[in-house]
């Protein structure tokens, strides 16, 4: 489905979290990030930053290694970047995910969402209407990847099928 360019454009930025350590005794909700974490992290924001994916908002799990991943991420970008922490995307099924994203109002444009796995895959999966183009996002939605979906609705018109895959970025892509 290719969407009506006559009306307004909505982008959605799915980033996983970069790679996380797995220190002993540690639970699940307060893992660091791991050395390559922190290496790629920074890596995504200056690609963002330099191809102008720049959110109006970033919805971020409450997980370390998201808050972790977002603050590396968001250093490389401009300032004027709205921030809310959300717990219920943590280790989100996609359908709660996209519950979360209908209720984001309409002026914000540009819209980031810096969750986990299963969840971000099966999303991008969900929402996507143009199957073919998902065959990187099906194989493996790695630490650190970062998908682009535009929408020629607003959020709480977001349906299955409804976006198109712009991009999907993996670290070791940006390394060289």
């Amino acid at each position: 489905m290719t969407p009506d360019t006559t009306l307004p454009r909505y982008r959605l930025l799915l980033l996983r979290h970069a790679k996380s350590a797995w220190p002993d005794g540690v639970d699940d909700h307060d893992r660091p990030l791991g050395g390559r974490g922190l290496k790629a992290a920074p890596l995504m924001g200056r690609y963002m930053a330099r191809e102008g994916l720049v959110p109006d908002l970033a919805l971020v799990s409450t997980a370390r290694r998201t808050q972790e991943s977002w603050a590396l991420v968001r250093a490389e970008l401009p300032d004027d970047i709205g921030r809310r922490d959300v717990g219920e995307i943590y280790e989100a099924a996609a359908e709660r995910i996209a519950a979360v994203i209908r209720g984001v109002d309409a002026a914000v444009r540009t819209l980031l969402v810096v969750g986990h796995n299963p969840g971000l895959q099966e999303l991008a999966i969900d929402l996507v209407g143009d199957q073919e183009r998902l065959a990187g996002v099906r194989e493996k939605f790695p630490t650190g990847a970062l998908a682009v979906i535009d929408f020629a609705v607003a959020w709480g018109d977001v349906t299955a099928g409804s976006g198109v895959l712009e991009r999907f970025v993996v670290p070791r892509s940006l390394v060289g």
